[in-house]
């Protein structure tokens, strides 16, 4: 297990800036998400900490040792980083069965046969030695692709959108056998994803990118809930937002008064509750002054959820419409458009940030 250290780095591409003046580093052992909408960088951090891209500026060590440094002609070469990579595609040779592939790669002297035997087994695909990549599912390559990265037994193990391709069903499962092989083994993990949930599902710890730069870098907990920006809240599903100035310490919205701690009287904060931070009753449990009157405009079953769009009352100009919110509610709920319910959104589940 080593240490992994990218130390002020920057990067463009013909002149846009892909990632500004970075600095992340990965324990031994700690499996880190690098979380992101496409464009954020998160792809070039993997790539040049690979030694796939010549590093512009800054620093990259294991273990201390320097393997890049912006601005030096040279640079240690990937196949002498010990790092493993698994691409997107995952990038199986399509002429090698699934032994050989597995094997590709490994030195003469090395574990071979015997640990793909039980790799394979482990991840549930013991009769499938002998295929070929074209016959097998995309779970089934997903999974040979990753012992194919950690059959050399790398120091650091690098993950570009390994669930990408993959249905939700099947990344979820695929997700907690990756989780399995990659503990067993011990090796300091850096993974690339867009999707939230995967990163929770599998990080110690998220760095969450953003134009380039790092956002917020927390335990999944943590990032969840106390996100740092209103970009963060919006990684996680739609929020409702409103945007006031702050009066006697709280920020009036359509479902009430919010606290605004830490924001001065006067100054300016948007408020953000998660659809799924939106309670719903008859009536007012107990009197609760929390709750609000609204009306609904129109109510869907997603599933294993309930998607409602609310109305408040016109506004205190006469012309101004009614205010919308959304509510993603566990189960089945769908009152008929125009019913009256009250309203309350959740303490944990609203945010407020300066502006």
């Amino acid at each position: 297990m080593r240490r992994l250290d990218l130390c002020d780095v920057s990067h463009r591409f013909d002149g846009t800036l892909a990632v500004d003046d970075v600095s992340i580093g990965v324990e031994p052992g700690e499996f880190v998400c690098l979380l992101g909408p496409s464009g954020s960088g998160k792809s070039t951090l993997l790539r040049l900490a690979a030694g796939l891209e010549t590093l512009q500026s800054g620093r990259i060590t294991i273990d201390g040792a320097t393997v890049a440094e912006g601005g030096q002609a040279r640079q240690t070469p990937p196949e002498k980083r010990g790092v493993g990579l698994m691409f997107q595609d995952y990038a199986l040779f399509p002429h090698l069965t699934v032994a050989q592939n597995i094997g590709f790669g490994l030195r003469k002297g090395a574990r071979g046969g015997t640990w793909i035997e039980r790799a394979l087994a482990d991840m549930h695909l013991a009769d499938l030695e002998a295929r070929y990549p074209h016959t097998l599912s995309g779970g089934q390559q997903q999974r040979i692709a990753l012992l194919r990265a950690l059959a050399p037994a790398p120091a650091i193990l690098l993950l570009d959108e390994p669930f990408s391709g993959l249905d939700e069903h099947l990344s979820q499962r695929v997700r907690h056998e990756t989780r399995e092989i990659i503990a067993e083994s011990g090796v300091t993990t850096l993974m690339v994803t867009h999707d939230p949930e995967t990163a929770m599902c599998l990080a110690d710890r998220i760095i969450v990118l953003d134009h380039g730069r790092v956002t917020q870098d927390a335990s999944p907990v943590d990032l969840y809930t106390a996100p740092a920006d209103p970009f963060i809240v919006r990684l996680f599903g739609p929020a409702n937002e409103f945007s006031g100035a702050v009066r006697d310490g709280g920020l009036d919205t359509v479902l009430g008064p919010v606290p605004a701690p830490g924001v001065e009287n006067g100054r300016r904060a948007q408020c953000l509750v998660r659809a799924d931070g939106i309670e719903i009753a008859a009536a007012p449990p107990n009197g609760d002054p929390r709750y609000v009157r609204m009306r609904v405009e129109t109510a869907r079953v997603l599933g294993p959820t309930s998607h409602l769009l609310l109305a408040s009352g016109p506004g205190e100009a006469p012309e101004a419409p009614p205010a919308t919110i959304e509510a993603r509610l566990p189960g089945i709920h769908v009152p008929p458009t125009g019913t009256e319910i009250w309203v309350r959104a959740r303490e944990e589940q609203t945010f407020v940030f300066a502006l």
